[in-house]
């Protein structure tokens, strides 16, 4: 009874060891979960809950409370034009959907399905998708006729910006030149298409730009007198405000011959003298 005793202590002991090994373990692996999370969060930074497109929406679909969801987003790496949640909303933030206002915003991008809500990417509430809903104060359309060579390929897209070129003959003297005229212009339609959906080269006849007025008559000008060329440009490389013109003289280094000027022939100055029928010359001195 004794051995049967002391062998129960026994097997005890080592369960109780066991367990307490096995919940010490437990509470290191939980502390250690816990360390992990903690030096995640400090990376990260606050969270804070943004909208979200739900499904894939292309452009000129509706966009309403239904096509949305919020997700948690790190709040240093929000853009400045996201849609937050209401009750994270700023004094500058913008509202997606505000509420004196019931009619639907339209989306400009396609977005894919998880994609953040940008302002850039959907109109005001009410705002058709057309040219308008893309084109700031006091701009307008203008299009510009291209080509293979001066469509940089068909590589322009809307959402773009170029640098447009105006070649042509300027002065009596029929030099023909290429002059920059206008840079970091956005482009937003491309033929009859104003979204970027294609993704790929297509062989455009038109580009639309998005221009001032006094832009616009530069432009209109240019079209009439002489031949325009887009110029593919990131859309952070803006005009440093420096010309650029070229013309066929400096392109093949010809320059313009010496003038020579033929010298005046020294003047003489005389007085005529008459006595009786001889006439006597003196020179004197030029006064004029």
């Amino acid at each position: 009874m004794r051995m049967v005793f002391g062998l129960v202590l026994v097997v005890g002991l080592a369960l109780a060891g066991a367990a307490v090994f096995m919940t010490q373990n437990y509470f290191k692996q939980t502390q250690a979960a816990l360390n992990h999370e903690r030096e995640m969060r400090a990376r990260i930074g606050p969270m804070v809950e943004v909208y979200v497109v739900n499904k894939a929406r292309k452009y000129g679909d509706t966009l309403t409370q239904e096509d949305v969801q919020l997700i948690y987003w790190p709040e240093n790496a929000l853009p400045k034009s996201i849609f937050k949640d209401q009750a994270a909303l700023g004094k500058d933030d913008p509202v997606l959907f505000p509420e004196d206002s019931k009619e639907p915003r339209f989306v400009l991008r396609q977005m894919e399905k998880f994609e953040p809500v940008l302002v850039e990417k959907v109109t005001a509430p009410g705002e058709t998708a057309g040219l308008t809903g893309q084109l700031g104060k006091g701009q307008g359309a203008f299009a510009i006729k291209v080509d293979v060579a001066s469509g940089v390929s068909g590589f322009v897209q809307p959402g773009d910006h170029v640098d447009v070129y105006w070649s042509g003959s300027a002065g009596d003297s029929g030099n023909s030149m290429t002059r920059l005229i206008e840079t970091g212009i956005k482009v937003i339609a491309v033929d009859q298409k104003a979204d970027d959906a294609s993704g790929g080269a297509t062989v455009a006849r038109t580009v639309t730009v998005a221009a001032t007025r006094e832009q616009v008559a530069r432009l209109a000008q240019a079209a009439a007198t002489g031949k325009l060329a887009l110029s593919l440009v990131s859309g952070a490389e803006m005009s440093d405000g420096v010309m650029v013109e070229v013309d066929s003289n400096s392109l093949l280094g010809i320059t313009d011959a010496p003038t020579i000027v033929a010298a005046e022939p020294e003047r003489v100055c005389s007085v005529k003298t008459r006595k009786g029928a001889d006439v006597a010359e003196t020179p004197i001195p030029c006064t004029n």
